[in-house]
């Protein structure tokens, strides 16, 4: 098809012919419902309230429905002042993919655009805004900013669009587009986009629009036609194994895996790099320039799976994204359709996989059914499933349909070998170029936890070293598994003594386990491994020199618990009275024999407080005295007054109280004061 022709089938209407030929040369034959919608000339420059999935073309369709407003009757913008329109998002990767949308379909109109996000330098941004542009693309808390700072000339302002309408709601932003609004000239347009329509967005689109037009195309009332919904059941040890399998079976281009925080989206990020998978991470923590990267790169193909959070991941566009993992499910089906919305757009087809272990089967129900999907139950891929899928694609390679020709290799190969030689090399190399699937347990019943299954017959092994080395369930565990070749479900009980490590493993694997170990019989740190001939004698402590208890059960600390359906009711005979006995008087002659000090006459035994005659008497400003409430301690009431001199009088010397301080007060008068008294020294003691 021609590029007039194109350009006339695309063409509304009301649309100009610089948007038609931007349009024809990015290659759209026919405009989307939602893009239709919206160009329908009755609506004029009237509100838009619209609700459309995501996906859709929601972009292109309001920059398509501001155009007239922000054109005029011409088809070009005249010189780039303050700015004519003002696209808000909730998220720096969704501002920035606008901003990268309307760039080339106001590209052939001459516009000048700029953004205004977070992350980004501040001062950029307003000498952007100083040279003028006709379209600024900017986060809701950036924008305030430049308002508030005046920044931003917002006086010849005429559309206002707020994309993800009801995400922003979610994220806290209510305040600042309230603030916005009401900032914004009165004879302005506004037009608001949202996948779902809540009672917020219903409340904000009463009080800032006028008349609003309300929009729901036809496809709302079938969530992503485009979109296969497959529900996974995996066993609760199995969700990453999963996972990696999911991955393995589709081999999309760009697959996008989902957490709900940033430690899980970390881990699966190392988990998946371990196993030999192009990943790159996309979460809050991530600066803006980390998250172009991440982003960039699965645009070009460095990359294949990227993990991310709900916010991060909000409005991200690739153009190769086939497949979507919840590798946790969300906490909302609004949240569930926005992820799945990554895939599946402008008509291309994608997958929307969740990983649901029996505990979160009902959620998964709940979920699905409020969002008003069907999704397909069936088991995570297996490991023979994922084998003969890459069979399958093997097979349907093109290089198999290319003519045959041989290089000096190729002849080299055929000289030397023979056909199922080289057909036996060509398999395992091909194997070798993708991460091994995981072999993955049955799921067990919905709702209730898998119980462990008998471990049935076993073999005991001793491990040099012990608590004394450091030794560690949490680290021997997986060094047992690798040299080994066995997995953890073949381990039994791991005992760790002081100075030796003790491991049951099932009998059926023991022979294994051994050859595996090699003659040597030694694993990591050159630990040797002995096998036993009965179980080891476990009953003592594990620190040296403590004895076994031979076979009897441990001492019991603490009360012992006793039903009392087990001991048989016994009558409780009633305490006898206790007659006091009389004091008998102390024969003081025979003190030897009764170890007692005979006192002397007239003095107290030591240890009695002697009992004064003289009657106690009430102190003022204690609770006896009850004349007077009580004072605490360092208050006015009840303390002594200052004694006064008068004018020029020297206070009265202290009255000795005895003939030694009469004569030391003697002695201290006639000496001259003039020096100061000498320190006493301490001497000691002989």
């Amino acid at each position: 098809m021609r590029a007039a022709e194109r350009a006339n089938k695309t063409r509304a209407p009301n649309l100009k012919q610089t948007l038609a030929d931007a349009l024809s040369q990015q290659g759209y034959d026919t405009l989307t419902q939602v893009q239709q919608a919206v160009t329908d000339p009755e609506l004029g420059h009237s509100d838009l309230l619209v609700s459309a999935q995501t996906g859709s073309g929601k972009t292109v369709g309001f920059g398509l429905a501001i155009a007239p407003t922000i054109l005029g009757e011409g088809d070009h913008f005249a010189a780039a002042a303050a700015p004519l329109a003002l696209v808000i998002a909730p998220t720096r990767e969704l501002a920035l993919q606008v901003k990268r949308e309307l760039s080339w379909l106001f590209g052939k109109a001459g516009a000048h655009l700029a953004s205004c996000v977070g992350g980004m330098d501040m001062r950029d941004e307003r000498r952007a805004l100083a040279r003028g542009a006709h379209i600024v693309v900017a986060t809701p808390g950036r924008l305030r900013d430049h308002i508030m700072r005046g920044s931003i000339d917002m006086s010849v302002l005429r559309a206002i669009v707020l994309d993800e309408a009801d995400e922003m709601l979610d994220l806290g932003f209510q305040e600042d587009l309230e603030f916005i609004l009401a900032e914004a000239p009165e004879t302005r347009r506004t037009l608001m986009f949202s996948a779902t329509v809540p009672r917020g967005i219903a409340n904000l689109a009463g009080k800032y629009q006028t008349d609003a037009k309300r929009i729901t195309t036809a496809a709302e009332n079938r969530q992503h036609s485009d979109i296969e919904y497959r529900a996974l059941s995996v066993a609760a040890r199995d969700t990453e194994n999963a996972i990696i399998n999911v991955l393995r079976f589709y081999e999309a281009p760009n697959a996008l895996v989902f957490a709900n925080t940033r430690a899980m989206v970390n881990r699966l990020t190392t988990r998946l790099s371990n196993r030999g998978f192009s990943v790159v991470a996309l979460s809050g923590e991530l600066s803006q320039a980390e998250r172009t990267h991440a982003l960039q790169a699965m645009r070009d193909g460095r990359a294949r799976v990227c993990v991310a959070t709900d916010v991060a991941a909000r409005g991200i566009d690739l153009p190769s994204l086939d497949l979507v993992v919840h590798a946790e499910l969300p906490t909302s089906h609004e949240t569930l359709l926005h992820r799945s919305g990554r895939t599946g757009r402008a008509g291309r087809k994608g997958v929307s996989a969740l990983i649901v272990p029996p505990a979160a089967r009902k959620k998964c129900e709940r979920l699905l059914r409020f969002a008003k999907l069907t999704a397909g139950w069936a088991e995570a891929p297996s490991a023979e499933e994922v084998r003969a899928r890459d069979g399958e694609r093997m097979l349907a390679d093109p290089v198999w349909a290319q003519p045959v020709e041989l290089s000096d290799a190729a002849q080299a190969l055929v000289a030397q070998f023979s056909a199922e030689q080289i057909a036996a090399a060509y398999v395992a190399l091909y194997e070798t170029r993708h991460s091994a699937p995981e072999e993955l347990l049955a799921p067990g019943p919905v709702g209730k936890p898998e119980p462990r299954a008998a471990f049935g017959p076993s073999v005991w092994f001793s491990v040099s070293g012990g608590k004394k080395a450091g030794i560690e369930t949490r680290r021997l565990l997986p060094i047992l598994c690798k040299a080994g070749n066995i997995t953890k479900d073949d381990i039994g009980a791991i005992r760790i003594q002081f100075n030796e490590s003790y491991v049951e493993i099932r009998q059926a694997s023991a022979d294994g386990f051994a050859a595996a170990l090699g003659p040597d019989m030694t694993v990591e740190d050159n630990a040797k491994v002995t096998r036993l001939d009965k179980a080891p004698d476990l009953g003592g402590s594990s620190r040296p020199g403590s004895k076994p208890f031979a076979g009897q059960p441990k001492p019991h600390r603490g009360p012992r618990r006793v039903e009392p359906d087990t001991v048989p009711e016994q009558p409780v005979p009633e305490p006898a009275p206790v007659k006091a006995a009389a004091a008998a008087p102390i024969d003081w002659n025979d003190a030897p024999a009764a170890r007692v000090k005979k006192p002397k006459p007239g003095v107290k035994p030591k240890g009695t407080a002697a009992k004064s005659k003289r009657p106690r008497q009430a102190i003022a400003g204690r609770p006896e005295d009850t004349s007077q409430p009580y004072q605490p301690r360092g208050s006015a009431v009840g303390k002594r007054k200052p004694k006064t001199t008068a004018p020029g009088q020297a206070p009265a010397a202290g009255k000795p109280n005895s003939k030694k301080n009469k004569a030391r007060a003697a002695a201290a008068a006639s000496k001259p004061r003039g020096g100061e008294k000498p320190p006493k020294r301490h001497t000691p003691k002989s």
